[in-house]
């Protein structure tokens, strides 16, 4: 990732080699002063405490036991990785938390029944921004109405926005396409390519009988982070949750997480004040490494943006159009871009502004366009190996992000075909 940033970069400075370096070092000490880098970055590392916490408390051995005993649930790996599925599309605020509680919930009972870490981080994955681009609620809701919004106040399509998003949401295939392929695999364990050999979890299946089968331990301090989500939301967006800030909302809910959880081991006597300490410090330090590769990940997508790549491959891609492969076409080219450069959010706001107009010239369905753009923003996203949710996926799930991607590439380039078919269909009715 680093070689890609100084290339990039060596390309914008004119091959001048000082230059370049100076401008490698403005542009992480930029990225370091963006304050939602910094509680995104601080997000990933304080997942890595709740996770330590979990684990050190006794809380998921705890959780495994009821479930898998106490209970008619969970008795397989299907239903495991059910219920994490189950999990990701009841969540749908914000991708990264449904990512994370499904990873959570869903982790200790694959370990139980072995099933590979890598099946679960394709779950998680292909649950989150998924959902959040279907149901609107959320940021994701937010900024497309934003950039619909824009093209009317300039005069280029007529209409009331939400209607134009809701007429959109319609047609956004690969989400749609993503939550059947997904759950059809989960259903009948449909293994192919790099699944086939994934890595399965190195503990022994065994039953727990020593430890307090109390969900409790484990659920609370989900709850508690789904609800703060919601809260946090609110009050960043001045009591509207469309305009929360994501950002800061996952952070602040992650250190109320982590107060809860304090509250709730240490007074009960499941972990000691020094115990609860450590715990959070090995935890946090356990995912530096991947905060790292979330903050390389954000400046190989500014250098992208710098470039202008998203511009140069829309050029190219609108000479000589048929109106039968509009659609088509924007969902190629946004996934193209959102693969580059590991966001749909950017994508989107490339694209859009791109899309809408062209579809107008071409006397073309703009919802259909819209969808196109929502689908391939959320595809290239869904298998870039530097997409925020790709890294918090396999984080949550335990998983390396290499394996995650190989795994989980087949998956979604299934859904990504089926996609195309829809978007050529559509555009000839």
């Amino acid at each position: 990732m680093f070689g890609g940033i100084f290339l990039g970069l060596f390309i914008l400075n004119d091959y001048s080699l000082f230059s370049t370096l100076d401008a490698t070092l403005s542009l992480f000490i930029s990225l370091l002063s963006e304050a939602w880098i910094l509680k995104t970055l601080g997000f990933a590392i304080l997942v890595g405490s709740v996770m330590e916490l979990l684990q050190k408390s006794g809380s998921i051995d705890g959780f495994v036991t009821f479930m898998s005993q106490q209970t008619s649930l969970v008795k397989s790996g299907r239903s495991a990785l059910l219920l994490s599925y189950i999990i990701g599309i009841v969540i749908f605020i914000e991708s990264s938390i449904t990512s994370l509680i499904a990873g959570a919930v869903g982790r200790p009972l694959c370990d139980k029944y072995k099933v590979a870490h890598a099946k679960l981080a394709f779950v998680c994955d292909s649950t989150s921004a998924p959902i959040s681009s279907l149901i609107i609620l959320n940021g994701w809701g937010a900024l497309l109405l934003g950039l619909i919004s824009t093209q009317i106040d300039l005069g280029v399509i007529k209409g009331s926005s939400i209607d134009i998003l809701l007429n959109a949401v319609v047609y956004n295939f690969y989400a749609m396409s993503a939550l059947v392929v997904t759950f059809v695999t989960i259903w009948f364990d449909i293994k192919i390519g790099a699944m086939k050999s994934a890595t399965l979890p190195l503990t022994k299946t065994k039953m727990i009988t020593d430890v307090d089968a109390n969900p409790f331990y484990m659920l609370l301090p989900i709850v508690v982070m789904i609800l703060f989500v919601f809260v946090f939301l609110y009050l960043t967006g001045d009591g509207n949750i469309l305009k929360g800030s994501g950002s800061s909302s996952i952070f602040f809910t992650m250190l109320v997480t982590l107060f809860f959880m304090f509250l709730l081991y240490v007074p009960t006597k499941k972990m000691k004040t020094k115990t609860y300490a450590w715990a959070a410090f090995k935890g946090a330090k356990k995912l530096f490494p991947i905060a790292m590769i979330l903050l390389f990940a954000f400046a190989i997508g500014e250098v992208t943006t710098e470039l202008k790549t998203g511009q140069y491959l829309a050029s190219l891609a609108t000479q000589n159009l048929n109106i039968y492969l509009l659609a088509a076409l924007i969902f190629l080219l946004s996934s193209v871009i959102s693969f580059s450069t590991g966001t749909s959010w950017g994508t989107f706001s490339i694209m859009v502004p791109i899309a809408v107009p062209l579809a107008v010239s071409m006397d073309a369905d703009v919802a259909l366009a819209i969808g196109a753009v929502m689908s391939g923003g959320v595809f290239g996203d869904h298998c870039s190996p530097i997409s925020d949710t790709t890294i918090i996926s396999s984080l949550a799930s335990d998983c390396e992000v290499i394996e995650h991607v190989q795994t989980q590439l087949p998956y979604a380039l299934v859904s990504g075909v089926i996609a195309l078919v829809l978007f050529l269909i559509f555009s000839i009715l």
